[in-house]
């Protein structure tokens, strides 16, 4: 059967990509020992509220397109930068590293977040993550956090893409670089001044050149919010976390209904691991895009961007109610 054009449905409106949208509120929330993690939020919320989570090394900057789409569509829309990341603060003396001692902190965020964001109003609620936020989102679904009436994974991490390492060898090394000592140091280097780097950088994120430039010029007249490579002690961690997700009990409890979009291209995350995962989730169904698409599936050409937000849309107005009153 032919898939359905949602590009066309979504002709491309204007939208300055760097600057925030009017009427958004950007602030600090504070978790439960006190760090201060980056919040943001758009909408009136007509519809219901999305809680929408970013991936490593992101910042709430890069989805300000998205977010006001789904602010249009009647959503009040939240986000945040994760601990360590973004506007919120780092982990290390180096700021250009991403350093989290235990994905268990991201969880713990979370959890926290989402129960004073659903406490805050009553009516439907929708989660959305990206790469490492996909993760996140369902591993804290699976160890029991409230779920919501509908959930988003783009590109989830849920396995990591080793190639051309096979997955034992990089768990061996990231293992003897943490005995080393190196668990907070930079896992590689990013020259931020080579051309040849960011081309390739590019490459493994978005065939959208100026949507990546974006990106660039946010890193740049934001300096705080910049940041690199993860640290050792980041990618042990990832790669620990998603073997267990992926192995454990927890993900076949989680019922609500999930629209999984992923890429055969993707360099970033393994395809492969999200099929495997996508086939034991209940009430779940995948997309997977081809050669047209890299990781940053929300932030593509838009042939392949607008596809993939009709088909959330689509999603949301089927699992979580008709929009009203718009």
């Amino acid at each position: 059967m032919d898939s359905p054009d949602f590009a066309s449905a979504f002709p491309a409106a204007a939208f300055d990509r760097r600057a925030w949208p009017m009427g958004g509120r950007l602030d600090y929330w504070h978790a439960p020992d006190g760090w201060a993690l980056r919040r943001y939020r758009l909408g009136k919320g007509r519809r219901g509220r999305m809680l929408v989570l970013n991936g490593r090394g992101d910042m709430i900057e890069k989805y300000l397109e998205v977010i006001d789409h789904w602010a249009g569509r009647g959503w009040e829309v939240t986000s945040f930068d994760w601990r360590g990341q973004g506007g919120s603060g780092r982990l290390t003396d180096d700021p250009l590293c991403g350093h989290i001692g235990n994905f268990a902190d991201y969880i713990a965020d979370l959890r926290a977040f989402a129960a004073d964001w659903r406490a805050e109003k009553p009516g439907p609620a929708v989660m959305l993550g990206h790469s490492m936020g996909g993760h996140m989102l369902l591993r804290a679904l699976a160890e029991g956090m409230r779920q919501p009436d509908a959930a988003v994974l783009v590109a989830p991490m849920l396995g990591v893409h080793t190639a051309p390492l096979p997955r034992w060898l990089a768990v061996a090394v990231a293992r003897m670089m943490l005995a080393s000592g190196a668990g907070d140091k930079r896992a590689w280097t990013q020259k931020e001044d080579s051309e040849r780097q960011r081309v390739v950088r590019q490459k493994r994120l978005t065939h959208d050149p100026d949507r990546y430039a974006d990106e660039l010029w946010w890193r740049d007249h934001s300096r705080e919010i910049a940041l690199g490579p993860p640290s050792w002690n980041w990618v042990a961690q990832a790669l620990e976390s998603t073997r267990e997700l992926a192995e454990g009990p927890g993900v076949a409890q989680v019922g609500c209904p999930l629209l999984i979009l992923a890429t055969e291209m993707d360099r970033l995350v393994s395809t492969a691991a999200i099929r495997q995962v996508a086939a034991r989730l209940p009430n779940a169904r995948l997309h997977v895009y081809g050669r047209e698409a890299a990781h940053e599936i929300l932030r593509e050409m838009d042939p392949v961007r607008l596809d993939a937000l009709g088909r959330i849309d689509a999603f949301l107005d089927e699992a979580a109610g008709q929009e009203t009153g718009l």
